[in-house]
Order: C-alpha cells, then structure tokens, then sequence
C-alpha cells in the first residue's frame, strides 16, 4: 500500500490592523494554528503514464488525418504508443506499494489478471494469422506472375479464412470495467486503480481500430451480405474504418487474371507489394504490443510471489 506522508501547514493568527496597544508576547496555543493535510507527491512514474496515455487519446481523436482515413502508418503509430505504456505499467506494478496495493483488493486484482491473459491470447492469436497472410500473399505474388488462377484461388480462400479468424478477435477486447473499492483506501490506491483502468481502456481502443481495421480491408464482400442495406452513413463508416493500404489489392482484382495486360499485372504487382510491406509493419507493431501484455501481467502476478 501506498504510505501517505503529510504535512502540516501552520498559519499564524492574523494582527490587529491600525492597533495602537504594545505587541504582546507571544504565547504558544494550539487554536491559533489550523493543520491541513496534503498526499504525498506520487512516484514520478505516474506522472509519465499518464502523459503516455494522454498520447494515445490524442492518437485516437486524430483517427489517420483530416480525411478520417486510417492508414497503416497511423495503427503502428498506435502499436509503438500502446507498447509504451504497457511497459511503463509494467514498472509501476513493480513497485512494492502498488503490489501491495493489489494484494488488499483481491477481486480487482484477479480481475486484471484474466483481462491481461485475454489480451495476451487475442495477440498471440492475430499474430499467428497475420504471418500466415504474410506467406499467402509472397505465394499469390508468386502465381501472380506466373498467371496461376489456381493458386491465386487459393490465396483468396486464405485470405478471407484469416479474415474471419480476425474478426473473432473483437469479443476478446471486452474487460471487466474497472471497479474498485477505495473509500477506505489511501491516494495511491486510487491513483493506482485510476491508471489502470486508463490502460486497460487504451488497450481496448487500439485493439479494436487494429482487428475491425485489418479484418474489413481484407473481408470479402460475400461474407457481409447486409451491407447493400447500410445507409450511406453507415457504409462510410466501414469503410473509414479500413486501413487504406489494406484496401488497395481487393479480391477483384484477380478476375479475369489470364486476360489481363502486362501494365495491369505490374499495377496489382506493385500494390501487392506494397500490401505485404504494410502487413510486415503490422506485424511488427503487435508483436511489441504482445511482449508488453506479458511483461504487464508478469510483473503483476510478481505481487503474488512477494
């Protein structure tokens, strides 16, 4: 637990203004002083959470730029800020107050716990799928030279596969809202329990744009059939959530593959070049996100050890 330290601020009584009369000596009772309380200053790693965190609000707002675009530079960009703070988290549930601080509130401790652990799988498992799109598209390159509709085939197939296995990461990123009893409590326990939850809301809020982003780039347009029904609102919307390179090589761009021209093949070349430059970046973003989720939950159950 946080130990609070505090001061007393003494302030003398005031003197009698325009007063005639001799000073008197001064005697020493305790009603002519008023004590007030201060916490102590908090450990200097929280002061730079919270501006890692404030970051990352400010990243979210931005949504990819003016035209509301999100781009694969934007989701790294992220990736990097939410690695950070998960590293500084690490930290502070190192300290020795804040693990005692956990230890005295069990429920929100295992709580955090299985909401690390979720993280931690939805990562592990988008990483694997995100590999595996990596290797699809150098062998759809492959027979994209070779004008090989079979394999190209079967790059589509994969591609909406993983797809589907992306978006079944989005439940994942559900936590249990942070709920903690600090009435009787000290400052730290609440300034503990307030970056927790910060973090655990960031987390939620990139997972989401990476996952919905990646997962409606990539879909085929056959697996969402209500879409013709979406208002235009509401069509916009998806779309805005898509990551611009992502979107670039789209299923359509194989048809008709053996009559296309050689400039067309060397156009699609290039975008699927480009898309797998992009996939490395993601790619590299979330496996430094997934190493912060576990140096995060480690450290939290080091409080268990201790």
């Amino acid at each position: 637990m946080v130990k609070v330290f505090r001061r007393s601020l003494s302030f003398p009584t005031k003197p009698t203004l325009h007063s005639s009369t001799p000073s008197k000596p001064r005697v020493s009772l305790s009603h002519h002083t008023r004590s007030i309380s201060l916490p102590c200053r908090s450990h200097p790693l929280f002061s730079h959470i919270n501006h890692e965190i404030s970051q990352l609000k400010s990243w979210s707002s931005f949504a990819g730029g003016e035209t509301n675009r999100r781009t694969t530079a934007w989701i790294t960009d992220g990736l990097s800020l939410l690695k950070d703070v998960q590293e500084t988290l690490a930290d502070i549930l190192q300290l020795s107050q804040s693990q005692e601080s956990l230890r005295n509130r069990p429920v929100f401790f295992e709580n955090l716990l299985e909401d690390l652990l979720r993280f931690v799988d939805a990562y592990g498992i988008f990483r694997t799928s995100i590999i595996s799109l990596r290797e699809h598209l150098s062998a759809a390159q492959v027979a994209l030279r070779r004008k090989d509709d079979v394999k190209i085939a079967s790059y589509v197939k994969s591609r909406r596969s993983l797809a589907r296995d992306i978006a079944k990461l989005t439940p994942r990123t559900k936590y249990q809202h942070c709920h903690v009893d600090t009435v009787n409590g000290t400052y730290g326990d609440e300034e503990l329990a307030s970056v927790i939850c910060d973090v655990m809301e960031a987390t939620v809020s990139v997972s989401l744009a990476l996952f919905d982003g990646v997962y409606l780039s990539l879909r085929s347009s056959k697996t969402t059939p209500f879409i013709g029904f979406l208002k235009r609102s509401e069509e916009k919307d998806i779309t805005d959530a898509c990551i611009v390179e992502l979107k670039q090589v789209e299923e359509k761009s194989f048809v008709g593959l053996s009559k296309k021209k050689h400039e067309e093949l060397k156009i699609i070349t290039k975008k699927m070049m480009e898309l797998e430059d992009s996939i490395v970046e993601i790619e590299c973003g979330s496996e430094k996100v997934f190493r912060g989720l576990i140096s995060t939950r480690v450290s939290l159950l080091n409080a268990l050890t201790h």
